[in-house]
């Protein structure tokens, strides 16, 4: 008997496929040769590399806004071979490659090579490198902010803040909303995580950001929301801590981060998808790590923030065929690793906050530099020539003991368990380290199966009663 499908069947299966990013090594070499001689003609670029290399463990590559050429340079004539497409961005030429994730070029009537830097802050990326008399263009929390702090040999440094703009060129006669700002900063910074419901927890963040986009669109509100979620994840993580300072004295900040992860329940998953499209998400491609495995997940983008989330659930084989982003998931009388770890501490996007952070690095050099400052990192889960990936060691939370007092008169977890969790806690979040070569967007599925289930707290919870003989 044939099987059938109905249209929203079909349509999820076909975003199933829909993303299928591939290594992209021409236009990464072609990158990779420019900002070579950028760094040949430039000391202050040199010094610069070299410096994001040992004390922060980054690569200057994995940092670059954007590169600005003359219409001459040779560079210019190869970027469609590679992949690169010409498109209109409000009125203004310019190349991106949308099959990688690397940096747009931009092509001037100048004489420069341009290097653009991504920071957090202007002001701070100047403060921390004693750069004084240099002007800065774009009024304080303007929607983009840019300064030359560089011009050597044609090779102009640019350092770019970006608040929700995909423009080049700052404004200096923008007109900023500082009290709009100030007070949805406030808002999103003090957003009650706990509620009576998680219900009502997301009731009170989508009239938080709704009020928000009225007063500053949804691209800036995005922008404006993250900060706060990075900065709310952050004093829960003492990786993400050191890893922060050391990138702040730079002046860097966090613009070298490439996703955000958030574990949902299975109850609270349409609610996490449709909080971030209110913001402008689009969703991607998702992943199924199989029977065994028992979770899926949602990769969701910013098509002008930039910011990606890769949002976790506990999820079925036979769900797959479904829109399960977008259809509510019925409930299920057991808990997988996701689903636990929700259980035991909340919603990432409520009570708990992110489950991890990833950033972009020198794979090697940061697990080194971490390690000699006292936070190690568990075994590689992915190690690719095109992508590397590993979770610092978690930090262990403790848990309420209403939570597991609820999960144990349930039967989700066994007396054993309970006792341990009371006892230990359980694992709570990491800093994740990645590298991506050749221009790599996408992620390992099987890979991170294996990373969800070493951090299922069951296994930690079992090593410990090893450990004691209880």
């Amino acid at each position: 008997m044939p099987v059938t499908t109905t249209p929203s069947d079909d349509k999820a299966l076909a975003d199933l496929v829909a993303y299928n990013w591939t290594p992209q090594p021409a236009a990464a070499n072609l990158i990779q040769s420019l900002l070579e001689e950028c760094l040949r003609d430039c000391s202050f670029a040199a010094s610069l590399a070299q410096r994001m290399l040992d004390d922060t463990g980054t690569r200057l590559v994995d940092w670059l806004d954007h590169c600005g050429l003359p219409a001459n340079h040779p560079t210019v004539s190869q970027l469609t071979s590679v992949g690169y497409d010409l498109v209109d961005l409000q009125g203004l030429a310019v190349w991106e490659h949308r099959a990688g994730m690397l940096p747009r070029v931009r092509v001037h009537s100048g004489t420069s090579r341009q290097l653009a830097i991504k920071v957090d802050s202007v002001v701070d990326f100047l403060v921390a490198h004693r750069l004084n008399g240099i002007e800065i263009i774009g009024p304080p929390f303007s929607s983009i902010r840019t300064a030359r702090v560089a011009d050597e040999n044609n090779v102009e440094v640019w350092i770019v803040e970006r608040h929700g703009s995909l423009a080049f060129d700052a404004n200096p006669h923008e007109v900023v909303p500082f009290l709009e700002l100030t007070r949805h900063w406030e808002a999103f910074r003090l957003r009650r995580r706990d509620c009576e419901t998680d219900e009502a927890g997301f009731v009170q963040a989508g009239q938080l950001v709704d009020a928000a986009i009225v007063d500053l669109g949804k691209d800036r509100a995005s922008e404006l929301f993250f900060a706060a979620e990075r900065e709310s994840w952050l004093r829960c993580n003492r990786a993400g801590q050191v890893q922060k300072a050391r990138q702040d004295a730079l002046g860097l900040g966090w613009a070298n981060h490439d996703h955000h992860t958030y574990r949902s329940s299975r109850h609270c998953f349409s609610q996490l998808i449709a909080f971030l499209e209110r913001l402008g998400f689009v969703c991607r491609e998702r992943f199924y790590a199989g029977r065994e495995a028992g979770w899926g997940a949602q990769v969701i983008e910013h098509p002008v923030t930039g910011i990606t989330i890769f949002a976790d659930v506990d999820l079925s084989p036979e769900e797959l065929s479904h829109d399960f982003s977008h259809d509510p998931l019925p409930p299920r009388n057991e808990l997988g690793t996701v689903g636990l770890w929700c259980a035991l501490h909340g919603e990432s996007f409520l009570q708990a906050g992110m489950h991890h952070l990833e950033c972009q690095f020198d794979f090697s050099a940061t697990r080194d530099q971490l390690h000699r400052a006292g936070i190690e990192t568990m075994p590689p889960f992915t190690d690719y020539p095109y992508l590397k990936q590993a979770f610092t060691k978690g930090e262990v939370w403790p848990v309420i003991p209403t939570r597991v007092e609820r999960l144990r008169d349930a039967k989700l977890i066994s007396a054993e368990q309970a006792q341990q969790f009371l006892m230990h806690g359980a694992l709570g979040s990491h800093l994740e380290i990645l590298q991506r070569n050749d221009g790599y967007k996408g992620f390992n599925q099987a890979g991170i199966n294996q990373i969800i289930a070493a951090t299922d707290p069951r296994r930690a919870a079992a090593s410990a009663v090893s450990l004691t003989g209880d």
